[in-house]
């Protein structure tokens, strides 16, 4: 031995290594000094396997290029944060092997069909059980870890006996029921282990520790033997300390152990402070805290500022009682030295974000710049998986992958978003965005087949279908692709009417029809790391589920998709090996030279607790478990040992995912501590305005860098369009290059896939509706009604209207039909002759105008022209302004006999818009008061000519938007082929001008 580390000594060794100093590799080093070449003999135990594999590339770091023999290094497991329990060699031959997690969820649903009613005495869905099995497996970890034979508590709580403080009549009713199911659960849960000859996991951990216990205690290990890291959460785990720290060559080594905390602050510590834990074990073996030594190298190596940093956060967090003499420990700090506080705050860095984008460009730009100093290195901790994702995409910017903990998303890689669409089809087989995706994705056996391109043309674009055959039927109307369409309903259409009944069963089958869709016969989808982790997904769903009652295939495809959404695929790969993204669990005992601490918000980091559907506070405390407080404690800890280290920025977000949030209750402390001392935590703004610059436009643009301008094409003359339709004229009025962009380049917008049945189509619908019911002649009154009714139906079912949409309409049909008879009766008691949808023209020059009236009536006293509308009608100023010349227009084609059968010098009436809703059919003029129909049709025909002569000039151009006032209420079908947003700056007065001028 080079030194008395491990000497004979009679009291139990209790080392600290105080946070902000590098844990593993301070512990490395110490033990290289002390033990020499006895290293090799040593047994290191960390909680987790990630701290052993960070021990052993410490001590690798020792070595400085030459060679070192390892000292056994293990991990105990920590399963109350998800670590695999750890086999301990011969001291688990005879028990039985742990249940792996999944077989144990369905054991447990199956427990909770059979034996759980919930309210009322209603049965649990296949589904809901599956749901609740994670909570139950909680409750059955919580009782393993937490060593509590809960059956007699249970009891008593159930049958009121044992004089238990609480009475289960006083708690809600579903607390009485699930105090009464559990209490069957502790019971059944053994037997059916019993039976399957296997062993809850949480229970075989602890199992395998008290025998660790137990061998040590007899026969106590002669070899140095070090328990590193842990905070001993678990009863189990700090039993194990005290052997440990009492064997002859044993040593316990806490990590970062508040050693400066007043006395008295020290006895208020709760569940929620970051010293909890370790409180909780060292009170467990009259362990006084003043016996509990600094690591030397840790003491001989530790910076003044370094001190200062862990005096502050520690005053920070200390318990709330405590916090009232804050004012006498910040004098305390001073009277230590006069620098104390700002060399606790120097290399801490707070910055807040404005949102979710923001915060992890910072972020990315903070690792980035690590990388230009040589060496150096960054880790991200966050609790929050979704920006550490966002941070990773960031990083692409300079194409750097970190080496992340949390793993990619099973549901972002090809064949978790292949299986995906697929469950989606199975519910909904003719859902055309799913389809689209599944056949366009490179392992679909669809992918390269020239039919799919006409399916999406001509049947799923547009409103979703109703049915498949809806779809078909449109297929074979245009010809095209209908044995596409074929193989595809052959293929899902048995899996998708499938009579439901074993989710195994449903599973095998889902995974064939994977595979008939997918190429080389289904092995495309289970190349790689992401194929392979979902492989073994379904082979244990379709194992495990093999028996277990699901009433629906919604249920399977809802089961399926929630094991796709939680599965993480693990590659390595090429990640950069001085960028880390770390979970704030990963984070332990793991150091870099920068650390980045986001996620600070309440609900984030400290997470919320969780929401246990089978045990209410006073039900934990009646049975012996800890507080959802504990947890806290926990993540405070790992808070402290984190912002402890040298350079360590803060990052925060005004708001996540658009909702407003609060600040770390932790950095609250902290910020509150340091306004009482009248400094602020120091905030670096360049990071935010960097942040900011990346994505704003250059502030000294270059010469050739210039936006779009305003579009203008002046297309050949004989190019430009020689025909237009009255409604295609106001649109040439407001938007002249959408003119050209339909009828030049002959662009047609193409409707969008699950495009809602809006305004337009639903008018379109009332309207056949409305002709149909004129043009048949049916009587008035009841049965025109009657008639009215079925013809809207039939109309709106056209449209592709879902069953919902469908439901929402048919109470409206009725009024919106006798509405319109009662406008029908008072119409006709003219006697009228009505012209419906008649078609007109005329020539102007070798430009032809066309229209198509929705209703002509022919009168004694004169002609009337009617437009429907089931939206709002242009007001009488707007069309006397020229901006709707739609029925002005045909007036005029009817003034100059463009229209078959009606006489030119028929008299003009009145140009109605008639609005068609539910509550009223009601006319509306569009003569202004004081003008007449033939004087404006005179002003729009003669406003018309002088359009088409001046666009008979070839150097006149299609200008995008010359009555931009429009824009507010609607929008262009080439709003994006003319760049608008790039270049509309417009002003109201401007566009005004502008729209006069073209008028």
């Amino acid at each position: 031995m080079s030194d008395d580390l491990f000497a004979p000594s009679p009291d139990p060794r209790w080392f600290t290594i105080p946070s902000g100093r590098p844990f593993l590799d301070d512990l490395a080093r110490g033990l290289c000094r002390s033990l020499g070449k006895d290293l090799p003999e040593a047994q290191i135990l960390t909680p987790t396997r990630r701290g052993a594999r960070a021990m052993a590339r410490a001590f690798s770091t020792q070595t400085r290029g030459g060679a070192l023999l390892l000292p056994q290094i293990r991990a105990i497991g920590d399963l109350d944060e998800g670590e695999p329990p750890f086999d301990l060699e011969a001291l688990g031959l005879d028990l039985p092997s742990a249940i792996s997690s999944l077989r144990r969820r369905f054991e447990l649903a199956r427990l909770i069909t059979e034996h759980y009613k919930g309210l009322e005495g209603r049965n649990v869905s296949g589904k809901l059980a599956l749901e609740l099995a994670d909570s139950l497996a909680k409750f059955f970890d919580s009782l393993a870890l937490e060593e509590v034979d809960a059956t007699d508590r249970l009891h008593s709580l159930v049958t009121g006996q044992g004089g238990d403080q609480y009475s289960l009549d006083s708690w809600a009713q579903h607390w009485q029921v699930s105090a009464q199911f559990l209490a069957i659960a502790v019971e059944a849960w053994p037997k059916r282990l019993s039976e399957l000859g296997m062993m809850d996991p949480s229970q075989r951990q602890v199992t395998l520790i008290r025998r660790l216990i137990n061998q040590w205690t007899e026969h106590p290990p002669k070899t140095p033997l070090i328990l590193a890291g842990t905070t001993g959460s678990a009863p189990s785990t700090a039993d194990l300390a005290k052997v440990v720290a009492a064997a002859s060559m044993g040593a316990v080594v806490l990590p970062g152990l508040d050693l400066s905390l007043a006395d008295d602050a020290w006895d208020q510590i709760e569940d929620s402070h970051p010293q909890g834990t370790m409180k909780r074990m060292l009170d467990r073996h009259n362990v006084a805290r003043a016996t509990v030594r600094v690591w030397p190298v840790s003491l001989e190596d530790d910076r003044r500022k370094a001190n200062a940093r862990r005096r502050l956060l520690n005053e920070a967090l200390r318990p709330a009682e405590a916090t009232k003499d804050w004012r006498d420990q910040i004098a305390a700090l001073r009277a230590e030295s006069d620098t104390a506080i700002d060399d606790g705050l120097d290399g801490l860095t707070e910055i807040n974000a404005a949102r979710d984008e923001e915060a992890a460009t910072v972020i990315a730009l903070l690792m980035r710049e690590t990388l230009e100093t040589p060496g150096k290195t960054v880790a991200l901790v966050t609790p929050d998986l979704t920006l550490a994702r966002r941070v990773s995409a960031r990083l692409t910017r300079w194409g750097l992958q970190a080496d992340s903990s949390a793993g990619e998303p099973l549901a972002n890689s090809p064949t978790g978003r292949f299986l995906l669409d697929l469950l989606t089809l199975l519910q909904t087989p003719c859902d055309p965005v799913a389809i689209l995706s599944l056949w366009g994705h490179p392992a679909c056996l669809f992918a390269t087949d020239p039919g799919r391109t006409h399916v999406e043309m001509y049947g799923l674009r547009g409103a979703t279908p109703n049915d498949m055959d809806s779809v078909r039927a449109a297929l074979i109307e245009r010809n095209r692709a209908t044995d596409l369409w074929d193989r595809y309903a052959a293929a899902i259409l048995p899996v998708a009417e499938m009579p439901i009944s074993d989710l195994g069963e449903a599973a095998t089958r889902i995974t064939r029809l994977a595979e008939s869709l997918s190429l080389d016969d289904g092995q495309a989808l289970w190349t790689g790391a992401a194929g392979a982790s979902a492989a073994e997904l379904l082979a244990g769903l379709i194992r495990e589920g093999a028996g277990y009652t699901v009433d629906t295939l919604r249920d399977v495809a809802d089961i399926l998709g929630q094991l796709i959404r939680n599965g993480k695929v693990r590659t390595g790969g090429n990640t950069h090996p001085r960028l880390l993204i770390l979970g704030a669990i990963e984070a332990r005992m793991v150091t870099a030279d920068r650390l980045i601490l986001a996620g600070l918000e309440e609900g984030v980091w400290p997470q919320a607790p969780d929401l246990d559907p089978f045990l209410s506070r006073p039900m934990r405390a009646a049975l012996g478990l800890p507080s959802p407080e504990r947890r806290t404690g926990l993540s405070a800890h790992d808070f402290v040992q984190a912002a402890s280290a040298p350079e360590c920025f803060l990052v925060t977000r005004h708001r996540r995912e658009g909702e407003p949030q609060v600040q770390s209750r932790w950095l609250w402390r902290l910020q509150t501590l340091c306004k009482g001392a009248k400094v602020d935590i120091p905030s670096d703004g360049r990071w935010l305005d960097w942040a900011r610059a990346l994505d704003r436009g250059l502030s000294d643009k270059p010469a050739a860098l210039k936006p779009a301008v305003r579009p203008n094409p002046k297309p050949p003359v004989e190019a430009r369009p020689k025909k237009l339709s009255v409604t295609e004229v106001e649109v040439f009025i407001r938007d002249p290059y959408a003119i050209y962009a339909k009828h030049v380049l002959a662009l047609r917008p193409l409707d969008r896939p699950n495009e809602p049945v809006e305004g337009r189509q639903r008018g379109t619908a009332i309207h056949k509706s409305l002709e149909r019911f004129v043009t048949e002649d049916t009587p008035l009154g009841k049965a025109g009604i009657d008639r009215l009714c079925d013809l809207l139906h039939e109309e709106l079912a056209a449209t592709r209207l879902s069953p919902a949409q469908m439901a929402l309409q048919k109470p409206l049909l009725p009024g919106m039909a006798a509405e319109f008879i009662r406008f029908e009766a008072d119409r006709r008691a003219h006697r009228p002759k009505l012209h419906i949808e008649q078609r007109g023209e005329l020539k102007i020059g070798d430009f032809t105008l066309v229209a198509k009236a929705d209703r002509i009536e022919l009168r004694d006293d004169g002609v009337d022209i009617l437009d429907f509308k089931t939206g709002a009608a242009p007001s009488a100023k707007a069309v006397a302004a020229g901006f709707y010349p739609q029925l002005t227009l045909t007036a005029a084609i009817l003034k100059q006999g463009g229209f078959a059968d009606i006489r030119a010098d028929r008299p003009l009436g009145d140009l109605l818009y008639v609005r068609v809703s539910p509550d009223v059919t009601k006319p509306q003029s569009a003569v202004q008061k004081g003008l007449f129909a033939h004087d404006l049709a005179d002003a729009a025909l003669n406003s018309l000519r002088r359009r088409i002569f001046a666009y008979a000039e070839a150097d006149k151009g299609y200008l995008s938007w010359t009555a931009p006032q429009f824009l507010k209420t609607r929008a262009g079908d080439y709003d994006q082929l003319a760049r608008l947003y790039e270049w509309y700056v417009l002003g109201t007065e401007d566009a005004e001008e502008i729209a006069e001028e073209e008028a």
